[in-house]
């Protein structure tokens, strides 16, 4: 389709550049014959081939010329044809001189005397201008359907070109979409897989931490009551803060589900205390603020504040793995 539109513009373009070159020449010396040998003139206005003139500006320039030759050589027209070409021409198109000249010239030509040899040829001309009109028409037909051939090429190629774009975008958003499914289905995974292993590993331990703690803080009864039953959250609570087994139990399930997230922490951030490490394991296993400030040892206010410290240093850094951890808060 594109290589037809290429010979179909190159062929339009031959067509308009061609236009206008046959009989310039022979116009031009019998124009400048006029004067000086006006019968010269006439017969090289003879010689010209109308039906060959390849646009309407070349044979109102023809027509005039001729019509000049005619008065100059004292020859009548049979008829006033002829002149009215360059008559029309000149006054559709805005040439006042041109017209004003014509139309003198119309009024003269039948002053003339009459030649047998010159009304035949004539009446030649005027053939050869119905011709030439007849060509005109074709060409016009021939140009209107080359050029609704162009704009229905271009349209194919336009449509063709924006429908591929359309499929690449499509595609592309395909891509991006299927990539983000994934991704979404390997953050699930890797939940699901951090509470099967907290689960498993720790036998419900965690919620136990959870459902002590709050009973602590939200306990009702005596005074009596609410001491005895603190003391015992409270025996339970430093039993689990001194078993380390279930604190490195934690570190290992926090890593093979995050991607060695605290591996990763500890190499970045190699200063860092021990007890914000072990807020950042809390964090990783989405302890409550409550337990991590009991498993803490601090009130609630103060893991805030380390909460948010933290938080500033890691968004602060250019570790690569940043995003990383931030995911945790």
């Amino acid at each position: 389709m594109r290589s037809l539109l290429y010979i179909v513009l190159l062929l339009t373009f031959a067509a308009c550049t061609c236009g206008g070159k046959y009989g310039a020449d022979t116009l031009d010396r019998a124009q400048a014959l006029m004067h000086s040998d006006p019968k010269s003139a006439l017969d090289r206005l003879n010689e010209c081939d109308v039906a060959l003139f390849d646009d309407s500006a070349s044979v109102a320039r023809w027509a005039l010329l001729y019509s000049e030759a005619l008065v100059a050589n004292n020859i009548s027209a049979p008829s006033d044809s002829i002149v009215g070409i360059a008559i029309d021409y000149y006054g559709r198109h805005g040439y006042t001189e041109e017209f004003r000249h014509a139309s003198r010239l119309k009024a003269l030509l039948s002053g003339g005397n009459n030649d047998t040899l010159a009304s035949a040829l004539y009446l030649q001309k005027e053939k050869e201008f119905l011709l030439y009109r007849e060509r005109a028409r074709r060409n016009n037909i021939i140009l209107a359907a080359l050029c609704a051939l162009v704009i229905g090429a271009a349209v194919i190629i336009g449509q063709r070109y924006r429908l591929r774009t359309r499929n690449l975008e499509n595609e592309l958003l395909l891509s991006e979409a299927s990539q983000l499914r994934q991704s979404l289905l390997m953050d699930r995974e890797r939940l699901s897989l951090l509470e099967s292993k907290l689960g498993e590993s720790l036998d419900g331990r965690f919620n136990i931490i959870d459902g002590l703690c709050s009973t602590y803080y939200e306990s009702q009864g005596t005074k009596t009551e609410k001491k005895a039953l603190a003391d015992k959250v409270k025996a339970h609570i430093e039993e689990i803060k001194a078993d380390n087994g279930i604190y490195a139990e934690m570190v290992r399930c926090v890593n093979d589900c995050h991607n060695n997230l605290l591996i990763r922490f500890g190499e970045e951030f190699p200063t860092m205390k021990s007890d914000d490490y072990k807020l950042m394991t809390f964090l990783a296993c989405r302890l409550s603020n409550r337990t991590i400030a009991l498993l803490l040892g601090e009130s609630i206010e103060v893991i805030y504040k380390r909460k948010s410290r933290l938080k500033a240093r890691i968004s602060a850094s250019e570790s690569s793995d940043r995003d990383l951890f931030l995911s945790v808060f």
